[in-house]
């Protein structure tokens, strides 16, 4: 038997990098509701007593940042200056442009529809918003086919944060983080070694009265009773305070959660954020096309774990490389399941875009608690419509 120890972690909405996430996906989704077609790039930083939006941005329509600033951070609960960050007094500084002439070149044509490889009325005769390589991973760890530790974690956080909105432990405030220590034993997992959960809260309250609370009301709902047992170890503000949280606590920045938002480290990242940006940057899009390829995969039995990459060039349309790793796991060889992939799913970006529905206001729901293993907001990447197909091309 061979045992591993494997960890992810996840935060709640109040976090400072995720306040900038939801912030940057609220002004996409507001300029995708009035202009479909709008490009976006949008980052935003927080600190104390202040939020900057800053990016590219080119389109038709007129949206108010600085009222989508202050909604989404009074959504998230920064609603009162003793929190030193609130929805009201907290400074909102705005440094917009359009995108560049040289980018848009390239996205508004593909390279193979100006040389004449591809006709210009092509659905998908768009090119690439910028070069890279994107991973999907799936597994069937979880029902969701997402692997257990970033599955739990996240549930953990997104409890976290319903027992504050709620009115449950009325002494809580908005940061959070938690962290899930998964025990496996060959690559199965079999217990929950270590849980850390870290929440800001208000001075009055006792560390004692918060452990108890949060293994009560947090953990125990959340966590299955059969995975965990007398050695299990619990964390919870390790440091016996965490009333100075969010943006005050700590300075906050778009895209620097990109681990929490994908598969907890369980599988590998290129590198790119999502929140911000519309869907012909292919660090999004592409992303949740991987997701997709690799979840159907599995749905489908042509293996237990997949992992997806695909690269891409600026301008270019078709992807310059797909890689299925299925991590000896699968029902055939790797090259052959990336020849049915190549022939079942379209992964140029404006198919991928097409296909998934992407131009459409879904972006600020997705910016906390992962973007992918999404069920609960029936998102399209989520989908396993194509395992079917995929198994009969297998001959499974």
């Amino acid at each position: 038997m061979v045992r591993k120890l494997f960890t992810s972690e996840s935060v709640t909405e109040g976090h400072p990098d995720k306040v900038c996430d939801q912030i940057s996906d609220a002004v996409l989704d507001a300029i995708m509701e009035h202009d479909p077609m709008g490009r976006v790039a949008c980052e935003v930083t927080a600190t104390t007593g202040l939020v900057h939006v800053m990016g590219e941005i080119t389109t038709n329509c007129y949206v108010d940042i600085q009222k989508i600033v202050r909604e989404t951070v009074e959504e998230i609960g920064y609603t009162r200056a003793k929190f030193g960050f609130d929805a009201d007094t907290c400074g909102v500084i705005t440094s917009i442009h359009e995108q560049s002439t040289d980018i848009a070149l390239g996205v508004d044509k593909a390279l193979e529809a100006k040389k004449g490889e591809m006709s210009e009325a092509d659905v998908a005769a768009i090119g690439a918003g910028d070069q890279g390589m994107m991973f999907g991973y799936a597994c069937d760890e979880t029902p969701e086919l997402m692997p257990m530790p970033i599955s739990l974690a996240h549930k953990l956080a997104r409890k976290l944060a319903q027992v504050r909105r709620d009115g449950v432990l009325d002494y809580l405030r908005p940061d959070g983080k938690t962290q899930v220590t998964v025990e496996y034993i060959d690559d199965k997992p079999v217990r929950v070694d270590t849980i850390v959960v870290s929440t800001q809260h208000s001075p009055d309250v006792d560390q004692a009265a918060i452990e108890k609370d949060m293994i009560e009301h947090v953990i125990k709902p959340i966590i299955p009773k059969d995975m965990l047992d007398d050695k299990t170890k619990y964390y919870i503000n390790p440091t016996g305070r965490f009333v100075i949280g969010g943006p005050h606590g700590d300075s906050g920045l778009t895209g620097r959660k990109i681990i929490v938002d994908t598969y907890g480290g369980y599988a590998r990242h290129g590198g790119g954020a999502f929140s911000g940006k519309d869907p012909t940057k292919v660090d999004r899009s592409a992303s949740y096309a991987a997701r997709y390829v690799a979840k159907n995969v599995v749905a489908a039995g042509l293996a237990s774990k997949c992992e997806v990459q695909l690269a891409y060039a600026i301008g270019v349309a078709k992807p310059v490389s797909v890689l299925i790793e299925t991590f000896g796991t699968g029902k055939i060889a790797d090259d052959k399941i990336s020849e049915i992939v190549s022939r079942v799913f379209d992964l140029r970006p404006a198919a991928i875009i097409r296909d998934l529905d992407l131009r459409k206001p879904i972006y600020k729901k997705l910016a906390a608690y992962g973007h992918m293993g999404r069920t609960d907001l029936g998102v399209s990447w989520e989908k396993t419509d194509k395992a079917d197909i995929l198994k009969k091309e297998a001959g499974l």
